[in-house]
């Protein structure tokens, strides 16, 4: 169950690094402004918000990669810690998403569900 978690938290981390890519990167591009349902005016106004959330997302992935990596070497106190901190950020990030913009449920549930069944079966791989 262990690699499972740490599998899904990889893929986790991946998806978080694409958003921080849409949101820092291509935040003004028209396929970006479809996904997230802005206007060019909203994605304009908003672009220094969007570039920093999206090293949020970059540094959650981050924390978690270095999880997965450590626990791959042996450090799995450290790497689970740190793959609980990432992922399980990226989670409550997903939830308080949910919870503020009800409208935005799938997004919350795209970003949330592979980190949330990630950090379920680290745990309960390390609890065995």
């Amino acid at each position: 169950m262990v690699t499972a978690g740490l599998v899904l938290a990889a893929f986790a981390s991946a998806l978080h690094v694409y958003i921080f890519v849409l949101e820092s990167v291509l935040w003004t591009a028209p396929r970006t402004r479809a996904t997230f349902g802005t206007t060019a005016d909203e994605a304009a106004a908003t672009k220094e918000l969007a570039f920093n959330q999206g090293f949020y997302n970059l540094f959650l992935a981050i924390v978690t990669a270095v999880g997965i990596v450590a626990v791959a070497v042996g450090a799995t106190a450290v790497g689970a810690a740190l793959v609980f901190a990432g992922a399980g950020s990226m989670v409550l990030a997903a939830a308080v998403l949910l919870v503020s913009s009800p409208d935005k449920a799938r997004a919350a549930l795209t970003q949330g569900t592979l980190p949330l069944l990630a950090v379920l079966l680290l745990a309960l791989g390390l609890a065995l």
